[in-house]
């Protein structure tokens, strides 16, 4: 069996939120904010379905990861206070979470790299991400996979850390 990477459809809404509400748990353990003011929720998977913006990992038939792909729209990314490293077209991705049965796998990295081939395959450069300031276990991922620290981004009335990658030319 392998791992591959896809848009995820209505059917695995109810498997999602499972590894979302794992994700969240696992936050709290880990001494994080992050996730522990009802967001992200089932609406929100949801949506990113409808959307044709949520992607999932699989093993085989077993989806053990999640995430949503965004091209060119983030509003909180207009008021960075910081600089972006590029002005163009640029892919984000929110909610990175990971079954429970399989973290400690590298999968963080399995998926970052999906997106990365998602970006590059969209004829696009730039890829974007934020995470809190004590989601440790994020900022090491970003650190691992040559993103940038750009500045600050706000959701719900709390900062962010935000990071760019850019990706080379094929």
């Amino acid at each position: 069996m392998e791992y591959s990477f896809r848009k995820a459809v209505a059917t695995e809404q109810d498997q999602i939120w499972e590894i979302l509400q794992q994700g969240i748990l696992r936050r709290k353990m880990d001494g994080s904010n992050q996730w522990q003011d009802g967001y992200p929720n089932p609406e929100v998977v949801k949506a990113d379905i409808e959307k044709g913006q949520g992607f999932v990992l699989t093993f085989g038939e077993t989806i053990v990861g999640y995430t949503a792909i965004i091209i060119n729209d983030e509003p909180a990314y207009h008021d960075i206070e910081g600089q972006w490293l590029t002005n163009g077209d640029f892919v984000v991705y929110h909610r990175v979470a990971i079954s429970e049965d399989f973290v400690g796998r590298g999968l963080s990295k399995k998926i970052l790299q999906a997106i990365d081939e998602f970006a590059l395959n969209n004829h696009i450069h730039s890829v974007r991400a934020d995470t809190n300031h004590d989601n440790i276990a994020m900022l090491k991922t970003f650190e691992k996979m040559g993103y940038t620290y750009c500045g600050e981004v706000f959701f719900r009335g709390s900062a962010r850390k935000a990071f760019e990658k850019v990706l080379p030319a094929l």
